[in-house]
């Protein structure tokens, strides 16, 4: 290969193309450029040089690639190898016992908690069936109160109304 064909370019989008032709807006997008200052790397040839001088209030030739930010060169997280965990056995029957002390304490707290749990549930479940009776006798009281009313209105007179 020529040493020419080897040869590259950096061309980095300096400006907005809002407020210009559609075809300047092409020319950018044909160069590879996708937003503000994104630096692309193309061929050293005639094509892109005229692509390149159609719009150079657009883009810029940079001499080198862009350095990276400092910060983007910092992990944002680190990756540990694994530590294997070694489970070592009981010694004796005694710790045994001595773990299982505490786990029936426990099993007996649970129990009384629940058992006052449910209590608390009946209580609150007396006034939400209380409620429903009353409910239920509201709802048989409703079609003979409608009927009461109804008769407590005097009739109103039925007249007709003709052609004079």
């Amino acid at each position: 290969m020529t040493e020419k064909s080897q040869r590259t370019i950096h061309v980095e989008w300096k400006r907005s193309g809002i407020g210009f032709t559609r075809r300047q807006r092409a020319s950018v997008r044909g160069l590879g450029l996708r937003r503000l200052h994104h630096v692309v790397e193309c061929e050293d040839t005639p094509q892109v040089r005229g692509l390149v001088s159609a719009v150079p209030h657009l883009v810029e030739i940079v001499k080198g690639a862009r350095k990276p930010t400092p910060w983007a060169a910092i992990p944002e997280y680190t990756v540990y190898p694994k530590v294997e965990v070694v489970k070592e056995k009981a010694p004796a029957r005694k710790a045994r016992q001595s773990e299982e002390a505490p786990a029936a304490e426990t099993h007996e707290a649970a129990a009384t908690a629940k058992d006052s749990r449910a209590k608390r549930s009946k209580a609150a479940a007396k006034p939400a069936k209380a409620d429903s009776v009353k409910a239920k006798a509201a709802e048989k009281k409703a079609p003979a109160m409608k009927k009461a009313k109804a008769a407590e209105k005097p009739a109103k007179a039925k007249t007709s109304k003709g052609k004079k």
